[in-house]
């Protein structure tokens, strides 16, 4: 780029690339003609290969959502541009998904022009400008960001990048802001670098190695031992060595709330997963030891916890939950560490020290008999009831459609959360993504970044009717055709919001909702959803009611997809409410 162009915008542009940010998901407005302009004259001059690709996102929700994927599957940050305090305020849940699941996004805003005279280029000369001009734009994502700042002159805006990024990727990694008035983002600079390795997020912590020992001597030595984990599988190198250690000691391990693959479903040692139970699980009740990894919420304390005498472990990047106004797990030891790290140290400690070889051979028969027992049970489910689907036989359908496929599956079926883990069964490291948040819609754009650092996968959402409608399916259905990143869609359609039902049956089991079914979360007259994705998108559509045709529409559905289109396929399951 030619120095007479070079302003603060380009070199915002140049520090994005230097991070190696590939992709800069961008809703644009009146606060951009700095970088709208940069990017022109990179395009004009040749130096456009060099930036991160620009991609147009007509909303952002979607914009954030496939930013937040794309983080995740490429393990490195992405980067967002919207519009001034408007598009701040339009990411909304995406921005408190972000943060829940431990996304590394730099997301950048423009704020209003702070000159009115023409004492600056860039200067207000827009109605609009006086409109968005609010008293703190900051604080507005101030609760969901691990860092914020304004940029006020451009000779440090390559640092400021580069800080934010280091700060977004660096343990627990989340979401950064940034700010910059037009004035500011239109400014002359002299061209100028920056050295990124100077700017490497924090390297991985370990344990010490007192708690090490400790953590291995428990487990060697306990009868009943148990492994928890929710999010350990967000670094798939790390699933491995809790495979070792489960394998090493015959532990078995429980996902609670998971959003990651984080172990093999298939393993003998994996034993279930639980999310919003209302029962006690038993293992939990028995376990002597229980050491938790990365993981938010090991149990319910209301409904499922672990015995009054068991000796419970933490080791997590973020052991506290700092963001988080109430929590607390009894430990003996929190430990702030890698959980990759943490557990190669404890497996080299259980081998350095030795442990019962007959009481692990033991205990490995009965939790390898449980597994299967378990398995079984879950098969015995895998059928219509009554003429109708049912998640199960949907889940079980979609798992046997995806056998022979390289596929990476994101989970937002909601209510169906406990159904689709268990009946999907995912065994592949990085084949499973979630949010980690309590925002629906993510999905939508989610799959779009997730197809396009995987163009090779075959990636399918499972998603409730609600979550569908919450993903602005009009703007993520257009974003997939125009860049190219066909996904399948399979909506578990029960025609309204079963989860407040649901809340509300947990408070009041006998009250007068429960007697009249009267709940209002119906979505009647039913809205034919995959013909929005078949309008915006050009989209394959189909729904199905017949349990015999599912198999084959969905068949149907993934030869689209590889063909090159996207497919949405509404699945009528019993209604959330009413007949």
């Amino acid at each position: 780029m030619t120095e007479r162009f070079y302003t603060t915008s380009t070199a915002f542009l140049e520090a994005l690339a230097e991070a190696g940010v590939q992709y800069i998901f961008a809703n644009l407005g009146s606060d951009h003609p700095g970088l709208i302009e940069a990017l022109a004259q990179a395009r004009a001059d040749g130096s456009d290969k060099d930036l991160p690709r620009l991609i147009v996102c007509p909303h952002e929700m979607v914009a954030l959502s496939a930013a937040h994927a794309a983080a995740l599957v490429s393990r490195s940050p992405q980067a967002v541009i919207v519009h001034v305090d408007a598009g701040t305020q339009n990411m909304g849940g995406a921005i408190s998904n972000a943060l829940r699941g431990r996304a590394p996004v730099l997301v950048f805003a423009g704020a209003a022009p702070y000159t009115m005279e023409n004492e600056l280029p860039g200067g207000r000369n827009e109605f609009i400008h006086w409109i968005q001009d609010v008293p703190d734009q900051r604080g507005i994502m101030r609760g969901y960001v691990k860092y914020d700042n304004e940029v006020r002159y451009g000779s440090n805006i390559k640092q400021l990048v580069h800080r934010a990024l280091q700060i977004a990727a660096s343990e627990p990694a989340g979401p950064v802001y940034l700010v910059g008035p037009r004035e500011v983002m239109e400014q002359p600079l002299e061209p100028y670098t920056v050295n990124p390795a100077d700017y490497r997020p924090v390297e991985p912590a370990a344990l010490t190695a007192e708690v090490a020992d400790e953590i291995a001597r428990v487990l060697a030595t306990a009868r009943n031992p148990l492994i928890i984990t929710g999010h350990l599988g967000r670094d798939p190198e790390a699933v491995p060595t809790l495979v070792e250690l489960a394998d090493l000691l015959a532990i078995p391990v429980i996902e609670s709330g998971p959003f990651k693959m984080n172990f093999p479903a298939d393993h003998p040692m994996h034993r279930g997963w639980q999310f919003t139970t209302s029962a006690q699980n038993p293992l939990l009740a028995e376990a002597d030891v229980v050491l938790v990894l990365d993981c938010d919420i090991p149990y319910i304390p209301g409904n499922n916890r672990p015995a009054p005498d068991a000796a419970i472990y933490v080791v997590d990047v973020d052991p506290l939950k700092y963001g988080m106004s109430l929590w607390h797990v009894p430990a003996r030891r929190s430990a702030a560490a890698n959980s990759k790290v943490a557990l190669e140290q404890i497996a080299a400690a259980v081998r350095a020290n030795g442990f019962d070889s007959d009481l692990v051979e033991s205990r490995r028969a009965a939790v390898t008999a449980a597994h299967d027992a378990q398995r079984a049970a879950l098969d015995a489910l895998e059928h219509p009831e009554d003429g109708a689907i049912t998640p199960r036989y949907l889940t079980a359908c979609v798992r046997e459609l995806l056998a022979d496929e390289d596929a990476l599956v994101l989970t937002e079926a909601v209510t169906n959360f406990q159904v689709v883990a268990e009946h999907l069964r995912v065994n592949k490291p990085g084949s499973l993504l979630g949010s980690g948040g309590a925002s629906l819609g993510w999905s939508g754009g989610g799959a779009v970044g997730a197809k396009l650092f995987s163009p090779e996968r075959t990636v399918v959402s499972l998603v409730g009717d609600g979550t569908f409608l919450f993903s602005v399916p009009s703007s993520a259905q257009w974003l997939a055709r125009r860049y190219g990143t066909p996904t399948l869609t399979v909506i578990y359609d029960n025609r309204g919001w079963r989860a407040p039902k649901q809340s509300t049956l947990g408070v009041h089991p006998s009250g007068a909702a429960a007697a009249a079914d009267d709940f209002n979360v119906s979505f009647e007259p039913e809205a034919d959803l995959p013909g929005i994705a078949a309008a915006a998108g050009g989209a394959f559509a189909a729904t199905v009611d017949d349990p015999a045709e599912l198999p084959s529409v969905l068949k149907d559905a993934l030869a689209a997809v590889h063909a090159g289109r996207s497919a949405v396929v509404a699945v009528h399951l019993p209604r959330a409410q009413g007949a």
